[in-house]
């Protein structure tokens, strides 16, 4: 994929012509004509919103769930957009599936996270939107994968669709966590960082999976210069069919995004420049600081390993990889640094000791992270 996309874009127009991040509201599924029109007088009279959303097709972790009305839902969509004005989008996972929304007038479809982790799912629905000129978007895939992802952008592109924009809903993951879907953060700047000129929303409901993290996870969102939000808002969430727990009403919807704070990118306030600058020359120093004492430090285990080689001592030394881990944390703390980043920090150190130690040990490194164990 590009590092650039074209400038004049579905999204871009819209960003440009709002001059605020985009807000695609409504309900995670379309369940009766009702709700759908209720959903979208409420977003059309509270003027915030600028597309609509809705399931059509509902993919369920397991049979026997509620799996959308599917394409006779379609009619409810087009009435809808009739009468608000406001674009239409549905999730989108096989060719008919895309054939059916093009035929009723949906304005814009995206890519699930479910499809999103498949490449040969992917490709179908690539060849099916070949020369629509239909804005789609992409959702993260269910796993923590840049490659996939970003893989599933680029065979849309090279389909020669490139009205593209990205979806963060967040990863899967088998460790407690107080998300339904991890956000892992780091992955959505790194695409973003790659791909600077790529819309990027964020989904907060299926990252949260409960209405009382929608605020903070938009808000950090916003923050990170995301350029929108995709939001659940049904008449009665309790009820609702489909993921009850994350959907606000629509007044409620309302309340949160005039509870956001809307940051500038930057300011033209002189003192601000000026004190940016001069703490960001600071943290240059610093930096320089750092990468020269994990230098030294390195240099430290090319010698430790040379001292193993020579009487014939394995790298793991257990004992001292847990003296090292309580020992870091507790060094962090007492400087104000959080324990949890100074213990992924030294995760990190130890894969690269691993590595050094086996090129001084066997004349070659590991390829790639070892989960073995340190050896520092």
């Amino acid at each position: 994929m590009e590092n650039t996309a074209p400038a004049d874009t579905f999204f871009t127009r819209r960003l440009a012509q709002k001059g605020q991040p985009l807000i695609i509201a409504g309900p995670c599924s379309a369940e009766s004509e009702e709700q759908v029109l209720t959903v979208a007088r409420a977003l059309k009279a509270a003027g915030q919103a600028d597309m609509y959303r809705a399931g059509i097709w509902k993919p369920r972790t397991k049979p026997g769930g509620f799996e959308g009305r599917g394409a006779a839902a379609l009619p409810w969509l087009q009435a809808a957009r009739a009468e608000t004005g406001l674009p239409m989008a549905i999730e989108v996972a096989t060719p008919k599936h895309v054939e059916d929304a093009l035929r009723h007038g949906i304005d814009v479809l995206w890519i699930g996270a479910r499809t999103t982790v498949n490449p040969f799912a992917v490709q179908e629905l690539a060849d099916a939107l070949a020369g629509t000129g239909t804005p789609v978007m992409v959702k993260n895939p269910v796993n923590p994968d840049l490659a996939l992802w970003a893989g599933a952008l680029e065979r849309l592109e090279r389909a020669g669709i490139t009205d593209l924009a990205a979806i963060h809903r967040g990863f899967s993951t088998f460790a407690p966590s107080r998300y339904r879907n991890a956000p892992t953060w780091a992955i959505p700047i790194e695409l973003k960082t790659r791909y600077p000129q790529l819309p990027l929303i964020n989904d907060p409901s299926h990252i949260g999976g409960a209405r009382d993290l929608l605020l903070p996870i938009a808000q950090k969102a916003l923050d990170l210069d995301y350029d929108g939000l995709i939001i659940e808002t049904h008449p009665d969430p309790d009820h609702a069919l489909s993921d009850a727990a994350q959907q606000v009403t629509p007044a409620r919807l309302q309340e949160l995004l005039s509870e956001l704070k809307y940051r500038y990118r930057s300011s033209d306030n002189a003192d601000y420049r000026n004190k940016a600058e001069e703490l960001r020359q600071k943290m240059d120093t610093a930096d320089h600081e750092i990468l020269e004492m994990l230098a030294r430090r390195m240099a430290l285990i090319q010698e430790l390993a040379e001292y193993k080689k020579e009487n014939n001592v394995k790298i793991l030394q257990l004992e001292r990889w847990q003296e090292i881990f309580k020992t870091r944390p507790e060094w962090g703390r007492k400087l104000n640094i959080d324990e949890k980043f100074v213990g992924e920090l030294y995760k990190l150190i130890h894969i690269e000791s691993i590595r050094q130690q086996t090129q001084v040990l066997n004349g070659r490194p590991i390829d790639g992270p070892t989960h073995l164990g340190p050896g520092l």
